[in-house]
């Protein structure tokens, strides 16, 4: 111990003044040191960081180069005398340093206390205005305002006020200077009048807010537009700028509102032009069908069918039948028209039939017009399977004229005036048409007839009979004459052809057939049995060489004819038996594919040509028919989507399960397929613009809720700036530090963001500063008690001096204000004198007491006291287990037991006296708030 002792001592004497335990010596040792001595500038750097006050204050007042200062002004560890310093050196008030270098330092200034003291204690004007501009605190600024010794200071820092609850406070404070309380009350008024007319101007933008948001939720009505176009008028007549929110309200009622004007004038649109494409088309397919009745009628009433009608009719139905299912792929057709067509593509059939039927008959008819037989006419002509309603061909009238003049003939044998002025019209009629085979047989036929022919009355029909037999005699002698060289020309024509070898076997073909057609129509104009055999010759030799291309051709038609056979036959299948759940985009996809193979699988027979192509138009009208029904379906269906869109955007339920359900009929809509043309395109904008609607609404109610969370951040950093701007003077402000903490739960949870967690570590780091004042706090009034209780320990070691001497002592009497444990101690210490223990278990009792406020102050403790101060730590371990006590609770149980324990001899006491106190003074001393 003595050793210890020793050793100590030499420390003490041998370590440099400024390290010195005593904080006198440190305190005098830096009032010595040089500044501009680089080792002495450091043991000043240290000092001024000194646990002791009176050290800082002296290191620091050797100290004039503000900068340095500065730099430490940021730790933790930065002290009020440090502050006061920089405001001296700053402010002018000690130190040489000119403004023009203090100025710049003070506007990097960020400590508000600094730069209050700076703009109340500079020595200059522009110092005081650089520093008030640093300053952001409203209430520092109305100090400013009220306190500063400088009017141009106190009149900028009232300027800079700006809220209702400041310049208020100003106006009332502010009794110094008249003219800043005039300025502050001249200020208010203003902003309160502003402020009225923005209440004002505010709540007649929302009234005519809320007027278009109800017009953007109303129907289209005839003065939709009007009435929309007014309230627009009214919204840029008012002179207030609206809310950014406000702005966002009536842009997207505006949206809303053109969304139902542009939705209703494309419907409107939309319905007239498919309105008018049906009247269109339904007019077109009407005049297409009129036109082909009409050739039918007047091919009925007509006196003669011949080859050339027939041509023109198969023409006209052919462009019809085109027209009228390229307007049926678009629009289904009336049905009455359908039937209309029905009907006249059923005459027409049965007149293309009846001709086609009349080939047939048509040789044995010749044949017996030829050797004049009225018995084979007769039979030729009841095989002739002909309709009554249809007007007889040049063939069947000229057979049936035959058979009538024989009947006539054989009835009497002189013939009728008006027949033979009939006949003899009708020799004329074919003279003058050119019609050379025709005439001739007639006239043969007449010629015939009126041998033996004679009188007065028949000398008129006989002259004109003979004029007309020159005339044939005439046309004869001009075909022989024209013909005969044309016959000559063809045969050549033909051998070259069939002498050919460059030509293709198409091109081959093809102008065979011209020729051939144009031999034809010589008809027996100059006709001789040579030419007629080398014609026929060089055809054969013709047909030979094309017959194995004609074989192919004819395979690939029938190839080409089945393939349309199995694409009808395809296309009936899916219409028997069609998908109730067909996809309208997949049918016109098939659609347009039948049509694409109809067309590539070209041509086909020409015997089976017009009933496939009659069989593939029912087919492509029936799949049409189930385009269109498909398609209405899900017009329905999409309808159905529409209608839960417009409920979901009247449901009261959360946005994003409403939004959710949204997306979920978008995809339901896009899963569906296309309703009809035109009508796609409205039901699409009446359902985006509803699901735009919900969208809207739930940024809205997203912006709403960022602006709440904003709210609870601006309330938690009003929180946070007003914690760290509080300092506990007791240990009962504790109070004020949970309803503080009970507050910044309720605006818990904060949005997720940087400045959330930012706020978070500055609040844990604010209560945890304020939890440890709190607890020094009560420490510190522990000891102060303690203080207040030294007379009474005094009092018990003179009472404890008398007793251990031997001599007889009182008890000492019990202080009134002594309550609690206190008093117990009290009670227990005269009781000791009583008893009294030895001294050996008083002093072991005693250094306890100290190792433990030792520890509890945080000091180092001799090497000698290291065992107990570890068993003490155990001790305290243990006892924490069930409620560990606070600080303060353990240092008044130390100074309980310190009360409690005696008899102290007086030298052990004077021993021990001295540390703790100092002990104690460590624990009495509060951080800087």
């Amino acid at each position: 111990m003595s050793g210890w002792i020793a050793s100590g001592w030499l420390r003490r004497w041998l370590a440099p003044r400024w390290q010195h335990p005593d904080p006198e010596i440190r305190r005098q040792a830096a009032l010595r040191l040089e500044p501009g001595k680089d080792a002495e500038h450091r043991q000043l750097a240290r000092l001024a960081r000194d646990p002791d006050a009176g050290v800082r204050q002296a290191a620091l007042s050797r100290l004039v180069a503000p900068r340095p200062l500065l730099a430490w002004l940021g730790d933790e560890a930065a002290s009020q005398e440090l502050r006061h310093r920089l405001v001296e050196l700053l402010s002018g008030r000690d130190g040489d340093l000119p403004l023009a270098e203090r100025l710049p330092l003070v506007e990097t200034l960020e400590d508000a206390d600094l730069l209050e003291a700076l703009a109340l204690e500079g020595d200059n004007q522009q110092l005081r205005l650089a520093a008030l501009a640093r300053i952001d605190d409203e209430a520092r600024l109305i100090r400013q305002a009220c306190d500063n010794g400088i009017a141009g200071v106190r009149r900028a820092a009232a300027e800079r006020i700006t809220s209702e609850a400041g310049l208020t406070r100003l106006a009332r404070e502010a009794r110094r200077d008249k003219q800043v309380a005039r300025q502050a009350r001249k200020a208010l008024a203003a902003l309160r009048a502003n402020e009225s007319q923005a209440r004002e101007a505010l709540a007649a933008r929302e009234r005519l807010l809320e007027t278009v948001e109800q017009q953007a939720q109303a129907p289209w009505e005839p003065l939709f537009g009007g009435r929309f176009r007014h309230l627009q008028r009214e919204w840029e007549a008012l002179q207030s700028p609206p809310s950014r929110a406000q702005e966002l309200r009536y842009q997207e009622a505006c949206l809303r509102c053109r969304k139902i004007l542009s939705d209703h004038e494309a419907r409107h649109q939309a319905h007239q032009a498919a309105t008018q494409r049906q009247a269109d088309a339904d007019q077109v397919r009407r005049e297409l069908v009129e036109a082909l009745e009409e050739s039918l009628s007047a091919l009925q009433r007509s006196d003669l069918l011949t080859a050339q009608d027939i041509a023109s009719l198969q023409s006209q139905k052919r462009l019809l039948a085109t027209r009228w299912q390229a307007l049926s792929d678009q629009h289904v057709p009336d049905a009455d028209l359908r039937r209309r067509y029905d009907q006249a593509l059923s005459d027409y059939d049965t007149i293309t039939q009846a001709w086609e039927g009349l080939r047939g008959p048509t040789a044995a008819i010749e044949e017996a017009l030829t050797q004049a037989d009225p018995a084979a006419l007769a039979a030729a002509l009841a095989d002739c399977p002909w309709p009554d309603h249809l007007p007889p061909t040049p063939l069947l009238k000229r057979a049936r004229a035959a058979l009538e003049r024989s009947d006539a003939a054989e009835a009497d044998q002189q013939p009728s005036l008006a027949w033979l002025d009939k006949e003899l019209d009708e020799l004329q009629h074919l003279l003058e048409r050119g019609a050379f085979k025709g005439a001739s047989r007639l006239h043969q036929s007449l010629r015939h007839r009126l041998e033996g022919v004679s009188g007065e009355a028949y000398a008129p029909a006989l002259a004109r009979f003979r004029r007309l037999a020159a005339q044939l005699a005439e046309l004869r002698d001009w075909r022989g004459f024209v013909a005969g060289p044309k016959r000559d020309q063809l045969c050549q024509a033909i051998e070259a052809l069939a002498e050919e070898t460059q030509l293709g076997d198409r091109e081959l073909d093809h102008q065979h057939r011209r020729l051939v057609k144009e031999w034809k129509e010589l008809g027996s104009a100059a006709a001789t049995r040579d030419l007629a055999e080398r014609f026929r010759a060089a055809s054969d030799r013709i047909h030979e060489r094309l017959a194995p291309w004609k074989s192919a051709r004819q395979a690939e038609r029938q190839r080409h004819l089945e393939a349309r056979e199995a694409l009808c036959e395809q296309l009936e299948a899916l219409l028997a038996h069609p998908d109730p759940a067909a996809d309208p985009d997949a049918l016109r996809e098939i659609r347009d594919r039948a049509r694409e193979q109809w067309r590539h699988h070209s041509p086909v027979p020409r015997e089976q040509a017009e009933s496939i192509g009659r069989r593939f138009g029912r087919i492509r009208h029936d799949l049409q028919g189930l385009i269109d029904r498909r398609a209405q379906e899900i017009a329905g269906a999409k309808r159905e989507l529409i209608d839960a869109a417009r409920e979901l955007l009247d449901d009261a339920a959360p946005i994003d399960r409403r939004t959710t359900e949204a997306k979920r009929l978008q995809q339901r809509w896009r899963s569906l397929g296309r309703a009809p043309k035109g009508e796609e395109q409205i039901l699409w904008r009446e359902f985006r613009g509803l699901c735009d609607q919900l969208f809207a609404h739930r940024e809205a109610e997203r912006d709403d809720l960022a602006r709440r969370a904003k709210a609870r951040l601006d309330t938690m950093q009003t929180l946070i700036d007003r914690l760290d701007a509080w300092q506990p003077q007791v240990s009962g402000d504790a109070e004020t530090l949970d309803r503080a903490i009970a507050e910044a739960e309720a605006l818990e949870p904060l949005p997720s963001g940087r400045r959330s967690e930012g706020m978070r570590r500055r609040w844990s780091g604010i209560v945890r500063a304020r939890r440890e004042r709190l607890l020094r706090l009560a420490v510190s009034e522990e000891v102060a008690r303690w203080q207040a209780l030294r007379p009474l320990l005094d009092a018990h070691l003179a009472a404890d001096a008398q007793a251990l001497a031997g001599e007889s002592s009182a008890e000492v009497p019990e202080p009134a204000t002594l309550e609690g444990d206190m008093r117990q101690a009290h009670e227990r210490r005269n009781a000791a004198r009583r008893q009294p223990s030895s001294t050996q278990e008083v002093e072991e009792q005693l250094i306890r007491l100290r190792v433990h406020l030792a520890l509890l102050a945080g000091e180092p403790v001799g090497q000698q006291d290291e065992p107990l101060r570890l068993a003490i730590q155990v001790e305290r371990l243990n006892e924490g287990r069930g409620r560990e006590l606070s600080r303060a609770e353990e240092v008044h149980a130390v100074l309980r037991e310190l009360l409690a324990t005696g008899p102290i001899p007086a030298e052990l006491w004077a021993r021990e006296v001295h540390d703790l106190d100092t002990l104690l003074a460590r624990l009495w001393h509060l951080p800087p708030p």
